[in-house]
């Protein structure tokens, strides 16, 4: 029995994350497939952000109003040119400081360092369950979950239908098609431009495309 349950999401681990294997999350499916029929203290999203990233702006705004509690950082820019921000601890600290509020934690995330939080958060009574993709989810944190959400095996749940990584499309411009009759793979080779509708529709309708790769990529 899961009880009450509380979402904590690595944004920025997810993103890259679902990336790697060629999918874009929806994050409307994606809230639902966490939640189930458990009821739903809250669902925190944790993210770096970039002010002057119009396009993250409107995604995160988005997200606040479609069931998300948005827990950002902004971006710290390194020698190299690179930009990250690190939310380990704050998803730790919530973890651990809501911990009598909920009876099943629900983390999304890969990254081996919160192996110690989940310790942390069991021995307070509470149930955790770890959602991921198995390729970028550290083992250690899979052996101390109690229950492990393999990803890889509800894309359809979790996904954009039009997803710009789905139906086998590569980046070098290729699409992998297969066919369930016949199981064989055929290779087409073709330039793909993509063609986009300009419509209005009514605020909160449609989800932004996920602006994260704009501005974090590591």
């Amino acid at each position: 029995m899961r009880g009450k349950i509380t979402i904590f999401i690595d944004g920025n681990n997810l993103f890259h994350a679902a990336r790697s294997v060629g999918v874009e999350i929806d994050y409307a499916k994606f809230l639902n497939f966490l939640r189930g029929d458990s009821p739903l203290l809250r669902a925190f999203f944790y993210t770096g952000v970039d002010e002057k990233a119009e396009r993250q702006q409107g995604f995160l705004l988005w997200m606040r109003r479609n069931g998300y509690r948005v827990v950002e950082k902004e971006l710290k820019t390194y020698a190299d040119g690179t930009k990250k921000a690190n939310l380990d601890v704050e998803i730790a600290v919530d973890m651990l400081s809501l911990a009598d509020k909920y009876d099943t934690a629900v983390l999304v995330s890969g990254d081996e360092d919160f192996a110690y939080a989940i310790n942390a958060v069991a021995y307070k009574g509470v149930r955790v369950e770890l959602a991921g993709f198995r390729s970028n989810t550290s083992p250690r944190l899979i052996d101390v979950a109690d229950r492990f959400i393999e990803l890889d095996s509800h894309l359809e749940e979790i996904t954009k239908a039009d997803s710009r990584y789905n139906h086998g499309y590569s980046q070098s411009g290729s699409y992998h098609i297969s066919t369930r009759n016949s199981g064989a793979f055929i290779r087409v080779q073709e330039v793909v431009q993509e063609v986009r509708d300009i419509r209005e529709v009514k605020e909160g309708e449609i989800q932004p495309e996920t602006p994260q790769e704009t501005i974090i990529d590591q």
